[in-house]
């Protein structure tokens, strides 16, 4: 809580707002999250995606200090372990670069960062990250957090990929070409970001099961297929996904990022996801 507070004076100071910090609104992972109601903390913790693709600036907080549960050592070490930590950098940095986001390792004032311009390498590799769910075998839980991310990320993909196409509004060519370093990073790891399948560990009537399941499969190469073939994408969903999914437009951050008007979405092949079912991509 201290290392976050400084933080947050400490970019007021950098960027000249009032020290009231009247005009600021903070978003906090945990404290902005319903933690009493089961069901209404699982919705907001899949809208994550959405809070952290429109914050204007995003500051990682991750000194050196004690878990209060299991009493191991939390650093940015473990911070960057964790799938939901990567999500939410993914998600800020596809939509606004890396140039608003802040490490704060410390508790001084001096100790705000700015993170390095390929912090975003490691980050991108988001399944991979650790998740509690995982960690207890699905037990009491009908999917898996992985299944949740699919809609949001594959929706900032095409965000990406469009605007690389078609350029950046304004010939921005630093955004075009952060915009081109994701995607060639993408492009060189897209079976390790964007997996086609993994491996769910269940349990069901006391048996534990381990079961392959479709994550991504092909919709990565319909996505890029739809943008070449010149249509449009919107999403068409039967579920109540992350309000990330049904944005009309890309915001841009501070830095414009991406300024590219589009809808986006999947809608005929059959994808599981943790609140329901992905068909095909459907022409507008």
């Amino acid at each position: 809580y201290d290392a976050m507070c400084v933080a947050v004076k400490e970019l007021a100071k950098q960027n000249g707002w009032d020290e009231s910090l009247k005009d600021v609104f903070v978003w906090v992972d945990f404290s902005c999250i319903p933690q009493s109601n089961p069901s209404t903390q699982k919705l907001a913790i899949r809208s994550l995606a959405a809070y952290a693709s429109s914050a204007t600036w995003f500051v990682i907080v991750a000194p050196d200090t004690e878990h209060a549960d299991l009493k191991d050592t939390c650093d940015l070490g473990t911070y960057q372990r964790r799938m939901w930590c990567r999500a939410e950098q993914v998600c800020h940095s596809m939509r606004n670069g890396t140039e608003g986001m802040f490490l704060a390792v410390g508790k001084g004032s001096g100790d705000l960062k700015r993170v390095r311009n390929d912090f975003f390498l490691e980050s991108l590799h988001v399944f991979h990250g650790d998740l509690t769910c995982c960690r207890l075998e699905h037990k009491g839980s009908s999917a898996c957090d992985r299944q949740s991310l699919v809609v949001p990320l594959l929706g900032l993909y095409g965000e990406l990929y469009r605007a690389a196409k078609e350029g950046i509004e304004g010939g921005n060519d630093e955004a075009l070409h952060s915009v081109k370093t994701f995607l060639r990073e993408i492009e060189s790891h897209q079976e390790e970001i964007f997996p086609k399948t993994f491996q769910r560990v269940m349990w069901r009537k006391g048996k534990r099961v381990v079961e392959e399941v479709l994550l991504f499969g092909d919709l990565i190469e319909r996505m890029k297929a739809r943008i070449d073939g010149g249509g449009a994408y919107v999403t068409d969903t039967n579920y109540d996904g992350t309000e990330s999914t049904k944005s009309s437009y890309v915001r841009h951050g501070a830095t414009d990022f991406i300024r590219h008007g589009v809808t986006h979405g999947v809608s005929n092949i059959k994808v599981e996801t943790a609140v329901g079912e992905l068909n095909d991509f459907k022409d507008t």
